[in-house]
């Protein structure tokens, strides 16, 4: 019985020491067939046409095909069905927002589904700062107004968002706990309509982002008070922040996006794709690219995204149990 024992751990010791150079060949060979990449964006949304351009550089870098497959909707689970049970190979990447990191558990507790139990961050594409939208005509010009409005009358001032549980939700959210408000949250299932409302007064005021909001803002149907950040943004300089606007210091609304591969998936592969992603965002056309859609290029670990996807979902549990909100 010892002899068997021994012959058995013999033989398994044999097939590690076979199997650790064919991963490192793995690793170093990657990629050696066509990657898809399935994104939870709609088409010609501002990720997924930054997405689109890095796949291209990715391609040339590789010299492998690079494909998108669109599957938005369902809350981002549509595409999570569609990738989390593919082989861990690095060949299957999914683009998420970190909403879907870090909400997604809160809200749909039914599901029992935990993103990153599921999922491996690999790499980052971009954070976004969202900027505070009210009506041209609209009486308030900085947040103190907004702010003051909404402690006047409460529940009576008004904010959409493009769905419960997005930041622009949470965001509104935050700011009434910390300034001690309450208003009332309108979502909306079409962005567009969304800042057409906002134009048109039906709803008070909206976060936004550049990409989205461009179109009204451009025709002049609203305007920037402010932007959630810490700091103004290049591309809007004379938009002040929200704390130099008169809210809250230190408010910050953003979104983070980046590429998660099914769980499982090898160290040494995860690097390299990390560190490809890197050097791509480096490119200059892909920085005037994200420059266009006030896109922030971060430089994250798989780890960086981990711990920043944990610091969101601490802020956001706060505010889901605070108004138990749910999409169950």
């Amino acid at each position: 019985m010892t002899i068997s024992f021994t012959r058995r751990t013999v033989c398994a010791a044999a097939v590690a020491a076979f199997a650790l150079p064919a991963l490192a060949q793995q690793a170093s060979t990657f990629p050696n067939k066509p990657v898809n990449i399935v994104t939870a964006f709609a088409a010609g949304s501002g990720p997924d046409a930054v997405l689109r351009q890095i796949s291209e550089k990715l391609s040339k870098l590789w010299n492998q095909p690079v494909t998108i497959t669109n599957k938005p909707g369902g809350g981002g689970f549509i595409a999570i069905d569609a990738t989390q049970r593919m082989p861990a190979d690095g060949y299957t990447l999914l683009q998420l927002d970190s909403e879907h990191l870090a909400a997604l558990p809160l809200l749909y507790k039914s599901k029992n589904f935990v993103t990153l139990n599921v999922f491996d961050p690999v790499a980052p594409l971009f954070r976004t700062p969202f900027l505070v939208s009210v009506a041209t005509d609209s009486k308030w010009q900085n947040m103190k107004d907004l702010i003051a409005a909404a402690k006047a009358e409460p529940n009576k001032v008004s904010y959409g968002s493009w769905g419960v549980g997005s930041p622009g939700h949470l965001g509104g959210e935050q700011l009434e706990l910390l300034t001690g408000v309450e208003m009332t949250h309108v979502a909306y299932r079409e962005v567009s309509q969304l800042f057409t409302s906002v134009g048109a007064g039906d709803i008070q005021w909206s976060f936004a982002s550049i990409p989205s909001s461009q179109g009204v803002y451009k025709a002049g149907k609203i305007r920037y008070i402010a932007v959630a950040a810490a700091k103004r943004i290049p591309q809007m300089p004379d938009v002040p922040t929200v704390a130099e606007a008169g809210g809250p210091a230190g408010f910050e609304v953003n979104s983070f996006v980046s590429l998660v591969a099914p769980k499982g998936i090898a160290n040494d592969v995860k690097t390299k794709i990390n560190a490809d992603v890197l050097k791509v965002l480096a490119d200059p056309e892909v920085k005037a690219r994200y420059n266009t859609f006030a896109f922030e290029t971060i430089t994250w670990s798989p780890d960086d995204i981990r711990k920043n996807a944990d610091a969101k979902h601490k802020i956001y549990e706060q505010l889901v149990k605070r108004k138990n909100i749910s999409l169950d």
